[in-house]
C-alpha cells in the first residue's frame, strides 16, 4: 500500500495508491469524512472502500484533504477539498493513461466532495455515495446528475435521516439515462459500526451489475 505524496493546492497531499496489474484497468478515488470532525483516510468505512476496488482490480487512490494527517493546508469548508479531489484525480489518470474508465467514492463529506467532482468530470463512470449528507449540505449542483450509480444509507442514522436521502434521489432521478440506485442498510447507523461487511457486500453487489461488459452491438449490414 505505497504512500505517495503529491503536490495540491494548498501544498503536499498525503496519499495512499495500489496501482493495478492490468493497464487498462479502471481507476477509483476514495474520499474520507468530515476533516473538521476527526475525518482521515483511514476510516474505516473509507478504508474498507479502497480495499475493495483494489480486490476487483481497480488501480485505487485515497488521500488526506488539506489540514488532515500530513497533508498542508487547512480546512476550507468544501471549496478547497474539492480542489484537492481534482489534483488527486489528475495525479490518478496521469499514473493510469490506458484506463478505460473511472470511479468516485466518498463516504458523508467525502461522498458531497465525490458529487461535486463528479459534475465536472465528464470521464467519471459512476459513483458510490455512502450516507450523503443530504440533510445538512446543499446538492442542488446535481441538476441533473451526470452519471448512475449506487447510495448506501444506514437505516438507523441519527445523523442524516433515511428520508431525506430519498428525497435526494427522487431529485436525481429524473435525468433521462442515468439511475440511481439506494440501498438501506437494515439497523446500521451513521458509521456502520456493526455494518461495515453488510455496506461492503452491497457495493460488491452494485458493481458486479455495472461493470458488467456490454453486449456487442449486431452487425448493421
Amino acid at each position: 500500500m505505497p504512500e505517495v505524496i503529491i503536490n495540491g493546492p494548498e501544498g503536499r497531499l498525503e496519499c495512499r495508491y495500489m496501482p493495478a496489474e492490468a493497464a487498462d484497468a479502471p481507476t477509483a478515488l476514495i474520499l474520507h469524512p468530515e476533516p473538521d470532525k476527526g475525518g482521515t483516510m483511514n476510516n474505516r468505512v473509507t478504508y474498507a472502500l479502497y480495499q475493495h476496488f483494489q480486490s476487483r482490480g481497480f488501480a485505487v487512490m485515497r488521500f488526506n484533504f488539506r489540514g488532515v494527517g500530513r497533508s498542508q493546508g487547512v480546512y476550507d469548508n468544501g471549496e478547497g477539498e474539492l480542489s484537492d479531489a481534482a489534483t488527486a484525480m489528475d495525479w490518478l489518470q496521469s499514473q493510469n493513461p490506458a484506463s478505460n474508465q473511472c470511479w468516485i467514492a466518498g463516504f458523508s463529506f467525502g461522498s458531497w466532495i465525490g458529487m461535486q467532482l463528479m459534475m465536472r468530470r465528464p470521464e467519471i463512470r459512476g459513483f458510490i455515495s455512502v450516507t450523503p449528507p443530504a440533510a445538512t449540505h446543499d446538492f442542488s449542483f446535481l441538476a441533473p446528475c451526470p452519471a448512475s450509480g449506487l447510495i448506501i444509507h444506514g437505516e438507523e442514522d441519527a445523523a442524516v435521516p433515511p428520508e431525506t436521502v430519498h428525497k435526494l434521489v427522487e431529485r436525481l432521478s429524473i435525468q433521462k439515462g442515468v439511475e440511481i440506485e439506494v440501498d438501506i442498510v437494515p439497523g446500521a447507523n451513521h458509521f456502520f459500526t456493526d455494518h461495515l461487511d453488510p455496506m461492503i457486500a452491497r457495493v460488491s453487489d452494485y458493481l458486479d451489475g455495472a461493470l458488467k461488459t456490454e453486449p456487442e452491438a449486431a452487425p448493421l449490414f
